[in-house]
């Protein structure tokens, strides 16, 4: 209860807050299966992940060098899933270190670690059921995150981000491996630097 009051107090006296939106992928090979999907007797193979995902996050350090920070990716298109539509999202709860920081810092990089979940949605055609496939509709996994990220500040306030996600998520057998790099490219703004 103690934690639930001072969390928020904390975040009103953060020393830094920053939000930021980008793009970028994450990417995981094929399972290798080949799964009969609609039970009519045609083989299916397993996709690897790809495509653009959509990034956004927000960060608060509490002091000049420790903070928090959230972040979700999704891709931003469905794709296919051995005959049926699927969309993956990525959401993480991190703590976050940055070395350098302050209001005459150009370049702050920043390495975060946390837990989280990896989302992955399935879409069944109308007439369709994908009972066949492990996890339809949905299939939640565990996830833990790792992320080295560099702010570069264009103006005071106004930042670009270049970052690599790694995200461990457990027991993703939809896929080849648990593992999952996700890289992403954003812009940002940021308030309180130099306090």
């Amino acid at each position: 209860m103690a934690l639930a009051v001072a969390a928020p107090l904390q975040l009103a006296r953060a020393q830094e807050v920053n939000a930021y939106l980008g793009i970028g992928s994450a990417y995981d090979s094929s399972n290798g299966a080949q799964i009969e999907t609609f039970s009519d007797g045609t083989l299916y193979k397993t996709p690897s992940m790809g495509g653009p995902f959509g990034h956004i996050g927000a960060s608060a350090f509490i002091t000049r060098h420790v903070g928090i920070g959230t972040e979700i990716s999704w891709r931003f298109a469905q794709a296919d899933y051995a005959g049926i539509n699927y969309r993956p999202t990525f959401y993480n709860f991190d703590a976050i270190y940055q070395p350098l920081s302050g209001s005459r810092q150009r370049f702050e990089p920043e390495f975060r670690a946390g837990i989280g979940g990896a989302h992955l949605h399935f879409f069944a055609p109308d007439d369709q059921s994908c009972s066949q496939v492990r996890g339809c509709e949905t299939s939640n996994h565990f996830q833990v995150h790792f992320a080295a990220a560099a702010r570069l500040y264009l103006t005071d306030h106004l930042f670009f981000r270049p970052a690599f996600d790694a995200h461990y998520v457990n027991n993703l057998f939809e896929f080849g491996r648990n593992w999952v790099p996700e890289y992403s490219f954003g812009v940002g703004y940021g308030l309180g630097r130099g306090k």
